[in-house]
């Protein structure tokens, strides 16, 4: 194997080893959620700002740190961060409160938002164009591979050990990354080194985007939220027109206005993730709660749908480079609709093997949409936008994954209160995850849509002009 080749799989192995800790985490602590809730006698508003506030964390600081990364080096952040994860995963693990445990989850979100905005970054910058579906897909597959697991050994680890091995688990692998990225990941890819950083936009940004977040999160608990979320809109508002007029922004909204395929990509993305990412934390809440399964049955229950996601997405991304990204993107979110869509039926008496098949056929589902979607926005631009692009997709997925639980929190509020779940009435709690679904499925069914409206993507990688 030549240096080169050895370089690509050095490479390619650490990236994929940090994509597989966030997802990981997240499936993995949605399955602890009813023993945290337990521990720490928390109700269903605090148990899901334990997932809320890691994922609003790492939204609201990917693009400054990925713009950060762009000038200082993508080695740099890619390496802080992963460090900064391990080291508030460890403090997770130790935390004493609820309170307590959400504030590390935000300092951990944090380190998050410095791998997201560098991974997808440091790889479109070392492989060539034509390997970029594969590689992307690879790393999707990475992606789901962590979410398949986190059920399974995240459910077998609570079961056994204690939600917290969880989060020391996350430890172990973290340092598995940092002493792969100081000894083999060669180079820093600064493609905009020497240009100034916008410092007053990031933090409007960072600002606007919580208080927008948290005034949705908070509707229903807080006379306050309300006006928090109309300042968070108006900060947001100020943020773009400093961006208009700033030499060197933060976020160049350029790509939105001037790139019809790199836009409608980016929205579907927030679309999809905004109807799917709260789907494991409905059924975990089912599948525990209402039919009786400890939280190991119901991770290997949970199992069948990323299972399938890691199979098929390395195909997917393969696909995606002969065949229009819009056209296998727009089937996949059409079979994501179909299994929402399904799981509107769900009750007490679902036999176990429906919930398995529709969770495989939104697995499928999931699958054509991710990487050929991932492969069109990277390829809508060009590659001194690599760093953009990458934060730019993290950012809409992490703020659907928002948005999702957002969703999921205030419908399972407008039913249920703020009582811990072993108190909640089973056909309250049971009404409230059908309404969750039939939502997600509406918002779904118009992600089609965007992801048609994207056009088609050229050999070269760019937007074809019509």
């Amino acid at each position: 194997m030549n240096q080169d080749a050895q370089f690509k799989r050095h490479t390619l192995i650490t990236i994929t080893m940090a994509s597989f800790l966030t997802p990981f985490m997240g499936s993995a602590i949605n399955l602890a959620i009813p023993a945290i809730g337990e521990q720490f006698n928390a109700g269903a508003m605090h148990l899901s700002w334990v997932v809320t506030s890691y994922i609003l964390a790492s939204a609201a600081f990917l693009v400054p740190f990925g713009r950060l990364a762009d000038i200082v080096g993508r080695k740099k952040v890619f390496v802080a961060g992963v460090a900064s994860f391990s080291l508030f995963s460890f403090l997770c693990g130790l935390a004493k409160s609820v309170e307590m445990l959400i504030l590390f989850r935000v300092l951990q979100g944090i380190g998050s938002a410095m791998v997201f905005s560098t991974a997808m970054a440091i790889l479109t910058s070392v492989f060539p164009p034509q390997e970029r579906g594969k590689i992307l897909g690879i790393n999707v597959a990475t992606v789901y591979i962590g979410l398949s697991l986190g059920p399974v050994l995240g459910g077998t680890l609570n079961h056994n050990l204690g939600w917290q091995s969880i989060f020391y688990f996350c430890v172990l692998i973290s340092l598995a990354v940092i002493i792969m990225s100081l000894t083999k990941l060669k180079g820093e890819w600064a493609g905009a080194r020497g240009e100034s950083y916008d410092l007053a936009g990031a933090v409007l940004y960072s600002v606007g985007l919580v208080a927008f977040m948290y005034g949705i999160s908070s509707i229903t608990t807080s006379t306050w939220s309300g006006y928090i979320f109309i300042a968070g809109l108006i900060i947001l508002a100020i943020f773009i027109r400093h961006e208009m007029k700033t030499e060197y922004p933060v976020l160049n909204l350029k790509l939105f206005s001037g790139n019809i395929a790199f836009g409608f990509s980016n929205l579907a993305a927030l679309i999809n993730y905004s109807a799917t990412f709260a789907v494991s934390f409905l059924l975990s809440l089912f599948l525990q709660v209402i039919m009786g399964y400890n939280s190991q049955q119901a991770g290997l229950i949970l199992l069948a749908q990323p299972v399938l996601m890691a199979l098929l997405s390395p195909f997917a991304g393969k696909l995606s480079d002969r065949v229009q990204p819009r056209i296998v993107a727009s089937w996949g979110m059409a079979l994501s609709t179909l299994g929402l869509f399904i799981f509107v039926f769900l009750t007490e008496q679902t036999p176990i093997w429906f919930v398995l098949i529709n969770l495989a056929l939104l697995g499928i589902g999931f699958a054509l949409f991710s990487s050929p979607n991932s492969n069109a926005v990277m390829g809508s631009v060009e590659k001194k936008y690599y760093g953009i692009a990458s934060s730019t997709l993290g950012t809409m997925r992490l703020a659907g994954q928002a948005v999702s639980m957002t969703i999921a929190t205030l419908i399972i509020a407008m039913f249920v209160g703020s009582v811990e779940f072993n108190q909640a009435d089973v056909s309250q709690l049971s009404q409230s995850i059908k309404t969750a679904f039939i939502v997600f499925a509406i918002t779904c069914l118009a992600g089609i849509f965007a992801s048609l409206a994207r056009g088609d993507i050229n050999s070269g990688g760019m937007p074809q002009r019509n």
